[in-house]
Formats: structure tokens, C-alpha cells, sequence
């Protein structure tokens, strides 16, 4: 398979969090060339937060976790994506990539990628011993467990693979993987 980015796009996959989901969403609508898969959770998760799916519609194509075998993940076989972000990432999503689950559309995804060559970025949720976190209708302190962080840690050992930790981080590993940022380019 050759991997042409010009012509490749990302594909950008949405977990159950609600950790950074505006600020992710906001950098999504930054970028062109992005298809949006979105997890059971995420689908969910997006109607609590304010957001409606018709309108994520109006600007990319969104795939929903709606098949047992995630019928979707054959756009990788066929090289139409350069990269997977993953973000934001439940620590349930960092936890089944870690051991190879693939159950749902979000882990798919991300098995897949790695067997075709395709570079991911994962926005892990639960990197510090502490956090404060969005919920629907606050801001809330959440303490990961030490599971949950060593799973972020085992999952940054992975070949070709990019966990990030916040925005600053994810936006600098989203445009290093943008074969050309500017809408205009030639």
C-alpha cells in the first residue's frame, strides 16, 4: 500500500469523555480532510454536552459504532487515512488498546491502524494522579487509578503510536501529521 497523505485524510475517533471534548472538537473544526468515528459512548456523551450530530454531519463524515464487525475499519485497507487520533481517550479505550481488545468501533480503528502502518495519536484522559475534568454541568476533580495511569504509560511503548496529555501537545501532534495545514495550499 502507498501512503500518499495529499490525498489521505485523518481519521479522528471520539470515546465516551467529556475530558477536553469541546477543545477537541474546536481543533476537529480547524482541520479539513478529518472523518469523525465515533464510539456507543461518544454518540451518547455528544448529546450530553450540547452537541447535535446532524451538525457534526454538515461538516465531515461521521461513522457510528453501529455494526458487531465495524465495517468502517475497511477504509484502512484501502489507505484512505494517514493517521488516528483518538481524542480525547477514556482510560476504558487506553485500557482495551493496551491489551488488544478491539470491541468496539474506537478500538477497531486503532488495531487496525497499527496493522496497516497507519500512525496514531492518543489524547489520554487520565495521565495525572489528579485532574480536573468537564463534566456535563461542572468542572469536577477526578484521581485516575494507578491502573489507569501505567495503561497510558504501557500504551506510549507502542510502535508508532503518540499519547499526548493536553491540547498544546495534541496540536503539535496533529499538525506534524497535516501534509499541508493551510486550506489554501497548492
Amino acid at each position: 500500500m502507498t501512503n500518499n497523505t495529499d490525498s489521505q485524510r485523518i481519521a479522528w475517533a471520539l470515546t465516551g469523555s467529556g475530558h477536553y471534548l469541546r477543545e477537541c472538537l474546536e481543533l476537529l473544526d480547524e482541520l479539513q480532510g478529518v472523518d469523525l468515528f465515533l464510539s456507543a459512548a461518544a454518540a451518547e456523551i455528544l448529546t450530553m454536552y450540547g452537541y447535535d450530530l446532524d451538525t457534526l454531519r454538515q461538516h465531515r463524515r461521521v461513522f457510528r459504532d453501529t455494526t458487531a464487525s465495524s465495517v468502517p475499519v475497511g477504509l484502512f485497507y484501502s489507505g484512505n487515512y494517514h493517521t488516528v487520533v483518538i481524542a480525547p481517550a477514556t482510560s476504558n479505550t487506553v485500557a482495551k488498546c493496551v491489551y488488544g481488545i478491539s470491541d468496539t468501533l474506537v478500538t477497531n480503528i486503532f488495531a487496525q491502524a497499527g496493522k496497516c502502518g497507519v500512525p496514531s495519536i492518543v489524547f489520554a484522559c487520565d495521565t495525572e494522579p489528579e485532574l480536573e475534568s468537564e463534566a456535563p454541568r461542572s468542572i469536577v476533580k477526578v484521581y485516575p487509578r494507578s491502573i489507569d495511569l501505567e495503561n497510558v504509560e504501557r500504551l506510549r511503548q507502542f510502535e508508532a503510536t503518540r499519547v499526548v496529555s493536553d491540547m498544546a501537545q495534541l496540536r503539535d501532534a496533529v499538525e506534524v501529521r497535516i501534509p499541508c495545514p493551510n486550506a489554501a495550499c497548492s
